[in-house]
Protein backbone atom coordinates (compact mmCIF):
# COMPACT_ATOMS: atom_id res chain seq x y z
CA UNK A 1 0.00 0.00 0.00
CA UNK A 2 0.96 3.63 -0.31
CA UNK A 3 -2.17 6.40 0.16
CA UNK A 4 -2.66 6.10 4.10
CA UNK A 5 -6.03 7.18 4.84
CA UNK A 6 -6.98 5.83 8.52
CA UNK A 7 -10.57 7.21 10.48
CA UNK A 8 -11.28 7.21 14.05
CA UNK A 9 -14.22 5.05 13.38
CA UNK A 10 -13.98 2.08 15.72
CA UNK A 11 -11.54 -0.82 14.86
CA UNK A 12 -12.39 -4.70 15.54
CA UNK A 13 -9.52 -6.41 17.06
CA UNK A 14 -9.02 -8.53 13.62
CA UNK A 15 -7.45 -11.72 16.16
CA UNK A 16 -4.82 -12.54 18.70
CA UNK A 17 -2.40 -15.34 18.67
CA UNK A 18 -3.47 -17.83 21.17
CA UNK A 19 -1.74 -20.15 24.26
CA UNK A 20 -1.37 -23.79 23.99
CA UNK A 21 -2.88 -25.55 26.84
CA UNK A 22 -0.92 -28.73 28.07
CA UNK A 23 -1.68 -31.65 29.51
CA UNK A 24 0.89 -34.84 30.81
CA UNK A 25 4.12 -35.93 28.88
CA UNK A 26 2.39 -34.35 25.39
CA UNK A 27 5.18 -32.05 23.73
CA UNK A 28 5.05 -28.91 24.31
CA UNK A 29 4.08 -26.67 21.71
CA UNK A 30 6.33 -23.97 20.61
CA UNK A 31 6.00 -20.07 21.82
CA UNK A 32 3.96 -17.60 20.01
CA UNK A 33 4.71 -13.92 20.64
CA UNK A 34 1.31 -12.03 22.57
CA UNK A 35 -0.59 -9.95 19.77
CA UNK A 36 -2.20 -7.06 21.23
CA UNK A 37 -4.16 -3.95 20.08
CA UNK A 38 -2.25 -0.41 19.43
CA UNK A 39 -4.21 2.76 19.34
CA UNK A 40 -2.48 6.22 18.95
CA UNK A 41 -3.40 8.97 21.50
CA UNK A 42 -4.19 11.29 18.87
CA UNK A 43 -5.19 9.88 14.85
CA UNK A 44 -3.38 10.95 11.84
CA UNK A 45 -5.90 13.06 9.63
CA UNK A 46 -7.74 10.93 7.17
CA UNK A 47 -7.66 14.25 4.45
CA UNK A 48 -6.47 12.91 1.22
CA UNK A 49 -5.08 15.84 0.81
CA UNK A 50 -3.05 15.14 3.52
CA UNK A 51 -1.60 12.03 2.41
CA UNK A 52 1.46 10.58 4.02
CA UNK A 53 2.58 10.45 0.21
CA UNK A 54 2.61 14.08 0.22
CA UNK A 55 4.40 15.34 3.22
CA UNK A 56 7.58 17.02 3.56
CA UNK A 57 10.75 15.01 4.36
CA UNK A 58 10.61 16.14 8.14
CA UNK A 59 7.07 14.91 8.72
CA UNK A 60 7.73 12.02 6.61
CA UNK A 61 10.92 10.87 9.10
CA UNK A 62 9.45 11.22 12.00
CA UNK A 63 6.28 9.15 10.94
CA UNK A 64 8.29 6.59 9.41
CA UNK A 65 9.41 5.97 13.05
CA UNK A 66 6.49 6.14 14.66
CA UNK A 67 3.48 5.34 12.82
CA UNK A 68 2.39 3.34 15.81
CA UNK A 69 2.06 6.62 17.24
CA UNK A 70 -0.48 7.76 14.25
CA UNK A 71 -2.19 4.90 12.95
CA UNK A 72 -4.59 1.68 14.97
CA UNK A 73 -2.80 -1.71 14.25
CA UNK A 74 -1.73 -4.71 15.73
CA UNK A 75 1.51 -5.34 17.83
CA UNK A 76 3.36 -8.51 17.98
CA UNK A 77 5.76 -9.17 21.16
CA UNK A 78 9.30 -10.23 20.01
CA UNK A 79 10.68 -13.92 19.73
CA UNK A 80 11.48 -16.16 22.64
CA UNK A 81 14.42 -16.88 21.81
CA UNK A 82 14.95 -13.95 19.79
CA UNK A 83 17.74 -15.15 17.01
CA UNK A 84 21.34 -13.36 17.33
CA UNK A 85 23.03 -12.32 14.51
CA UNK A 86 26.91 -12.69 15.29
CA UNK A 87 29.48 -10.18 14.23
CA UNK A 88 31.49 -11.75 10.77
CA UNK A 89 35.09 -12.23 11.55
CA UNK A 90 35.09 -10.83 8.20
CA UNK A 91 35.73 -6.99 6.95
CA UNK A 92 34.41 -5.58 4.32
CA UNK A 93 37.13 -3.30 2.15
CA UNK A 94 37.54 0.44 3.88
CA UNK A 95 37.01 1.59 0.14
CA UNK A 96 33.55 0.12 -0.17
CA UNK A 97 31.88 0.79 3.47
CA UNK A 98 32.74 4.14 2.44
CA UNK A 99 30.73 3.55 -0.85
CA UNK A 100 27.85 2.34 1.37
CA UNK A 101 27.90 5.42 3.62
CA UNK A 102 28.06 7.57 0.29
CA UNK A 103 25.12 5.56 -0.79
CA UNK A 104 23.22 6.15 2.26
CA UNK A 105 24.18 9.64 2.66
CA UNK A 106 22.53 10.64 -0.60
CA UNK A 107 19.50 8.57 -0.61
CA UNK A 108 18.53 9.49 2.97
CA UNK A 109 19.09 5.91 4.41
CA UNK A 110 18.37 5.27 8.17
CA UNK A 111 19.65 2.23 8.24
CA UNK A 112 21.71 -0.49 5.96
CA UNK A 113 22.65 -3.81 7.13
CA UNK A 114 24.59 -6.49 5.18
CA UNK A 115 24.47 -10.12 6.88
CA UNK A 116 26.80 -13.03 5.21
CA UNK A 117 25.91 -16.59 6.24
CA UNK A 118 23.53 -15.22 9.13
CA UNK A 119 26.45 -12.47 10.77
CA UNK A 120 26.57 -8.97 10.06
CA UNK A 121 29.18 -7.60 7.56
CA UNK A 122 28.19 -3.90 8.10
CA UNK A 123 25.58 -2.16 9.80
CA UNK A 124 25.13 1.45 10.39
CA UNK A 125 22.69 4.09 10.54
CA UNK A 126 21.42 7.58 9.83
CA UNK A 127 18.66 10.03 10.51
CA UNK A 128 18.71 9.76 13.43
CA UNK A 129 17.85 6.07 13.73
CA UNK A 130 19.06 3.87 16.67
CA UNK A 131 19.38 -0.07 16.40
CA UNK A 132 16.34 0.06 18.79
CA UNK A 133 14.29 1.76 16.45
CA UNK A 134 11.99 0.81 14.27
CA UNK A 135 11.02 1.64 10.79
CA UNK A 136 7.98 1.51 8.54
CA UNK A 137 7.92 -0.70 5.56
CA UNK A 138 5.51 -0.24 2.64
CA UNK A 139 5.29 -2.99 0.51
CA UNK A 140 8.56 -4.59 1.56
CA UNK A 141 4.96 -5.64 3.70
CA UNK A 142 3.90 -7.39 0.66
CA UNK A 143 6.78 -10.06 0.83
CA UNK A 144 5.62 -10.68 4.13
CA UNK A 145 2.01 -11.93 3.63
CA UNK A 146 3.22 -13.74 0.45
CA UNK A 147 5.05 -15.66 3.17
CA UNK A 148 2.14 -15.97 5.14
CA UNK A 149 0.05 -17.51 2.15
CA UNK A 150 2.64 -20.33 1.78
CA UNK A 151 2.30 -21.16 5.31
CA UNK A 152 -1.40 -21.32 4.82
CA UNK A 153 -0.89 -23.66 1.98
CA UNK A 154 1.55 -25.35 4.40
CA UNK A 155 -1.04 -25.59 7.09
CA UNK A 156 -3.80 -26.80 4.84
CA UNK A 157 -5.94 -23.64 5.16
CA UNK A 158 -5.44 -23.00 1.41
CA UNK A 159 -5.85 -25.48 -1.12
CA UNK A 160 -3.01 -24.40 -3.62
CA UNK A 161 -2.56 -21.01 -5.86
CA UNK A 162 -4.91 -22.31 -7.93
CA UNK A 163 -7.59 -22.09 -5.66
CA UNK A 164 -10.69 -19.45 -7.18
CA UNK A 165 -10.54 -16.46 -4.41
CA UNK A 166 -14.06 -16.26 -4.33
CA UNK A 167 -13.78 -19.70 -2.55
CA UNK A 168 -12.10 -18.54 0.28
CA UNK A 169 -13.63 -14.94 0.08
CA UNK A 170 -17.48 -15.65 -0.99
CA UNK A 171 -17.69 -11.44 -0.76
CA UNK A 172 -15.66 -11.44 -4.44
CA UNK A 173 -17.94 -13.18 -6.48
CA UNK A 174 -19.69 -10.82 -9.10
CA UNK A 175 -16.48 -8.35 -8.83
CA UNK A 176 -13.84 -7.94 -11.26
CA UNK A 177 -12.07 -10.84 -9.05
CA UNK A 178 -14.69 -13.51 -10.15
CA UNK A 179 -12.81 -16.20 -11.71
CA UNK A 180 -9.19 -15.11 -10.62
CA UNK A 181 -6.92 -17.60 -9.09
CA UNK A 182 -4.66 -17.16 -5.55
CA UNK A 183 -1.91 -17.45 -7.64
CA UNK A 184 -2.93 -15.28 -10.05
CA UNK A 185 -3.81 -12.30 -7.23
CA UNK A 186 0.05 -13.24 -5.80
CA UNK A 187 1.45 -12.52 -8.86
CA UNK A 188 -0.26 -9.17 -9.80
CA UNK A 189 -1.95 -11.09 -13.00
CA UNK A 190 -5.95 -10.68 -12.28
CA UNK A 191 -6.38 -8.93 -15.19
CA UNK A 192 -8.40 -5.96 -13.22
CA UNK A 193 -7.50 -2.19 -14.24
CA UNK A 194 -5.51 -0.26 -11.73
CA UNK A 195 -3.91 2.65 -10.91
CA UNK A 196 -0.85 2.94 -8.82
CA UNK A 197 0.33 6.42 -9.60
CA UNK A 198 1.70 7.81 -6.10
CA UNK A 199 1.81 11.26 -7.01
CA UNK A 200 -2.11 11.07 -8.42
CA UNK A 201 -4.63 11.81 -5.21
CA UNK A 202 -6.99 10.58 -7.68
CA UNK A 203 -5.47 7.49 -8.22
CA UNK A 204 -6.82 3.94 -7.32
CA UNK A 205 -4.41 3.29 -4.37
CA UNK A 206 -4.78 7.01 -3.20
CA UNK A 207 -8.62 6.43 -2.98
CA UNK A 208 -8.56 2.56 -1.79
CA UNK A 209 -8.19 3.07 1.85
CA UNK A 210 -10.62 6.35 1.66
CA UNK A 211 -13.39 4.17 0.89
CA UNK A 212 -16.36 4.49 3.51
CA UNK A 213 -16.98 1.08 5.15
CA UNK A 214 -19.35 -1.33 4.54
CA UNK A 215 -20.89 -3.16 7.85
CA UNK A 216 -19.72 -6.75 7.95
CA UNK A 217 -17.60 -6.27 4.53
CA UNK A 218 -13.66 -6.38 4.07
CA UNK A 219 -12.49 -2.51 2.75
CA UNK A 220 -10.56 -4.04 0.29
CA UNK A 221 -13.98 -5.74 -0.69
CA UNK A 222 -15.67 -2.47 -0.94
CA UNK A 223 -12.93 -1.20 -3.07
CA UNK A 224 -12.69 -4.15 -5.54
CA UNK A 225 -16.87 -3.59 -6.20
CA UNK A 226 -15.73 -0.91 -8.18
CA UNK A 227 -12.69 -2.00 -10.06
CA UNK A 228 -13.78 -3.32 -13.79
CA UNK A 229 -11.23 -5.99 -15.56
CA UNK A 230 -9.12 -5.04 -18.70
CA UNK A 231 -7.54 -8.48 -19.51
CA UNK A 232 -8.38 -12.14 -19.14
CA UNK A 233 -7.20 -13.15 -15.76
CA UNK A 234 -3.56 -14.65 -16.31
CA UNK A 235 -2.65 -12.17 -19.12
CA UNK A 236 -1.68 -9.46 -18.20
CA UNK A 237 0.63 -7.69 -15.27
CA UNK A 238 -0.18 -4.58 -13.45
CA UNK A 239 1.45 -3.56 -10.06
CA UNK A 240 -1.52 -3.23 -7.73
CA UNK A 241 -1.45 -2.57 -3.85
CA UNK A 242 -5.33 -3.53 -3.31
CA UNK A 243 -4.18 -7.37 -4.63
CA UNK A 244 -1.77 -7.77 -1.61
CA UNK A 245 -4.69 -6.35 0.49
CA UNK A 246 -6.85 -8.88 -1.11
CA UNK A 247 -4.38 -11.63 -0.40
CA UNK A 248 -4.21 -10.79 3.25
CA UNK A 249 -7.35 -10.82 3.64
CA UNK A 250 -7.48 -14.32 1.51
CA UNK A 251 -4.85 -15.32 4.66
CA UNK A 252 -7.31 -13.74 7.42
CA UNK A 253 -10.36 -16.28 5.90
CA UNK A 254 -8.32 -19.28 5.53
CA UNK A 255 -6.52 -19.21 9.06
CA UNK A 256 -9.26 -17.67 10.92
CA UNK A 257 -7.09 -15.15 12.50
CA UNK A 258 -5.37 -11.82 11.68
CA UNK A 259 -2.22 -11.53 9.56
CA UNK A 260 -0.12 -10.56 12.76
CA UNK A 261 -1.48 -13.15 14.82
CA UNK A 262 -0.39 -15.67 12.06
CA UNK A 263 2.62 -13.49 11.44
CA UNK A 264 3.62 -14.27 15.00
CA UNK A 265 3.49 -17.72 14.56
CA UNK A 266 4.79 -18.15 11.38
CA UNK A 267 7.49 -15.27 11.06
CA UNK A 268 7.90 -13.57 13.96
CA UNK A 269 8.86 -16.47 16.24
CA UNK A 270 10.98 -18.87 13.60
CA UNK A 271 12.87 -15.93 12.12
CA UNK A 272 13.63 -14.95 15.92
CA UNK A 273 12.58 -10.92 16.08
CA UNK A 274 14.12 -9.18 18.12
CA UNK A 275 11.90 -6.12 18.21
CA UNK A 276 8.82 -7.91 17.16
CA UNK A 277 6.30 -5.50 15.14
CA UNK A 278 3.56 -3.31 14.22
CA UNK A 279 1.26 -4.10 11.50
CA UNK A 280 -1.32 -1.48 10.47
CA UNK A 281 -5.29 -1.80 10.51
CA UNK A 282 -7.67 -0.33 7.86
CA UNK A 283 -11.28 1.09 8.79
CA UNK A 284 -12.69 -2.48 9.32
CA UNK A 285 -10.10 -3.88 11.72
CA UNK A 286 -8.21 -6.07 9.24
CA UNK A 287 -4.24 -5.80 8.94
CA UNK A 288 -3.03 -4.17 5.66
CA UNK A 289 -1.93 -6.21 3.47
CA UNK A 290 0.18 -4.82 1.13
CA UNK A 291 2.12 -2.47 3.83
CA UNK A 292 2.69 -0.79 7.02
CA UNK A 293 4.83 -2.75 9.17
CA UNK A 294 7.19 -1.16 11.63
CA UNK A 295 10.13 -3.09 12.79
CA UNK A 296 14.08 -2.83 13.59
CA UNK A 297 16.56 -3.12 10.39
CA UNK A 298 17.58 -6.19 12.16
CA UNK A 299 14.39 -7.84 11.81
CA UNK A 300 14.15 -6.99 7.83
CA UNK A 301 17.42 -8.41 7.72
CA UNK A 302 16.60 -11.07 9.63
CA UNK A 303 13.38 -11.57 7.35
CA UNK A 304 15.73 -11.59 4.38
CA UNK A 305 17.92 -14.39 6.62
CA UNK A 306 14.46 -16.56 6.88
CA UNK A 307 13.46 -16.61 3.10
CA UNK A 308 17.28 -17.63 2.62
CA UNK A 309 17.31 -20.54 4.48
CA UNK A 310 13.83 -21.52 3.22
CA UNK A 311 11.55 -21.42 6.18
CA UNK A 312 11.89 -24.86 7.15
CA UNK A 313 8.32 -26.02 8.53
CA UNK A 314 6.87 -23.11 8.10
CA UNK A 315 6.34 -22.89 4.21
CA UNK A 316 5.92 -26.06 1.79
CA UNK A 317 9.57 -26.89 0.71
CA UNK A 318 10.97 -24.74 -1.99
CA UNK A 319 8.65 -21.75 -1.64
CA UNK A 320 10.82 -18.82 -1.39
CA UNK A 321 13.01 -20.40 -4.78
CA UNK A 322 9.36 -20.40 -5.98
CA UNK A 323 7.93 -17.16 -4.89
CA UNK A 324 11.52 -15.17 -5.46
CA UNK A 325 11.57 -16.66 -9.67
CA UNK A 326 10.33 -14.68 -12.17
CA UNK A 327 6.90 -16.15 -12.35
CA UNK A 328 6.20 -12.71 -14.32
CA UNK A 329 9.02 -12.29 -16.77
CA UNK A 330 9.31 -8.41 -17.71
CA UNK A 331 11.81 -9.30 -20.74
CA UNK A 332 12.48 -8.05 -23.49
CA UNK A 333 11.22 -4.49 -21.83
CA UNK A 334 13.30 -5.29 -18.72
CA UNK A 335 15.80 -8.54 -19.20
CA UNK A 336 16.67 -10.41 -16.11
CA UNK A 337 14.19 -8.69 -13.86
CA UNK A 338 10.49 -10.22 -13.04
CA UNK A 339 8.27 -10.31 -10.33
CA UNK A 340 7.24 -13.99 -8.21
CA UNK A 341 4.85 -14.35 -5.24
CA UNK A 342 5.06 -10.54 -4.15
CA UNK A 343 8.44 -10.67 -4.81
CA UNK A 344 10.93 -8.80 -7.36
CA UNK A 345 13.26 -10.56 -9.05
CA UNK A 346 16.56 -9.15 -10.38
CA UNK A 347 19.29 -10.85 -12.78
CA UNK A 348 21.67 -13.50 -11.20
CA UNK A 349 18.99 -15.38 -9.65
CA UNK A 350 18.66 -12.30 -7.03
CA UNK A 351 15.39 -11.30 -5.46
CA UNK A 352 14.00 -8.82 -3.06
CA UNK A 353 10.98 -7.12 -1.01
CA UNK A 354 11.21 -3.52 -1.92
CA UNK A 355 8.72 -0.12 -0.75
CA UNK A 356 8.39 3.38 -1.61
CA UNK A 357 10.61 5.66 -0.61
CA UNK A 358 13.54 3.47 -0.04
CA UNK A 359 12.82 0.29 1.88
CA UNK A 360 14.45 -3.18 0.43
CA UNK A 361 15.57 -6.54 1.27
CA UNK A 362 17.63 -8.03 -1.39
CA UNK A 363 18.52 -11.76 -1.09
CA UNK A 364 21.11 -13.25 -3.21
CA UNK A 365 21.00 -17.30 -2.60
CA UNK A 366 24.30 -17.90 -4.78
CA UNK A 367 26.16 -16.22 -2.27
CA UNK A 368 24.18 -16.91 0.90
CA UNK A 369 24.01 -12.95 1.37
CA UNK A 370 20.94 -10.53 2.55
CA UNK A 371 21.32 -6.74 2.31
CA UNK A 372 18.10 -4.78 4.28
CA UNK A 373 17.90 -0.99 3.87
CA UNK A 374 15.35 1.49 5.14
CA UNK A 375 15.12 5.28 4.02
CA UNK A 376 13.40 8.25 3.66
CA UNK A 377 13.80 9.61 0.11
CA UNK A 378 12.62 12.92 -1.20
CA UNK A 379 10.33 10.87 -3.80
CA UNK A 380 8.04 7.82 -3.33
CA UNK A 381 9.97 6.28 -5.95
CA UNK A 382 13.32 6.84 -7.83
CA UNK A 383 14.88 4.55 -10.88
CA UNK A 384 18.29 6.29 -9.67
CA UNK A 385 18.27 5.48 -5.78
CA UNK A 386 16.85 1.79 -6.65
CA UNK A 387 19.29 1.21 -9.67
CA UNK A 388 21.69 2.77 -7.58
CA UNK A 389 20.83 0.02 -4.13
CA UNK A 390 21.41 -2.97 -6.67
CA UNK A 391 24.69 -1.96 -7.86
CA UNK A 392 25.68 -1.40 -4.19
CA UNK A 393 24.63 -4.80 -3.84
CA UNK A 394 27.06 -5.97 -7.06
CA UNK A 395 29.87 -4.70 -5.75
CA UNK A 396 29.52 -6.31 -2.35
CA UNK A 397 28.83 -10.03 -4.33
CA UNK A 398 32.16 -8.84 -5.96
CA UNK A 399 34.10 -7.94 -2.88
CA UNK A 400 32.98 -11.40 -1.38
CA UNK A 401 33.91 -13.18 -4.86
CA UNK A 402 37.48 -11.88 -4.14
Amino acid sequence: MRGLWISTAALALAGCASTYDTVESAPVAPAIPAVTQSMPEQMASMDPGDSILFWNDARRSAAFRDMEGLFPGLEVAPANPVRELPRSADVLPAELQAQIRDYMAETHAAGLMVLKDGKVMFEDYGLGLAPTDRWTSFSVAKSFTSTLLGAAIADGKIAGVDTPVTEIVPALAGTAYDGVTVGQVATMTSGVAWNEDYTDPDSDVAKMLAIAPVAGESQAVTYARTLKREAPAGTKWVYKTLETNLLGLIVEQATGKSLAAYAAEKIVEPAGFEGGLFWMQDLTGGNIGGCCLSLRLSDYARMGQFALEGGKGVVPDGWFATAGSPLVDFAPEAPGFGYGYQWWTYPGATYGAQGIFGQAITIVPEERLVVAVVSNWETATSRTNRDGFRTLVGKLVAALDD
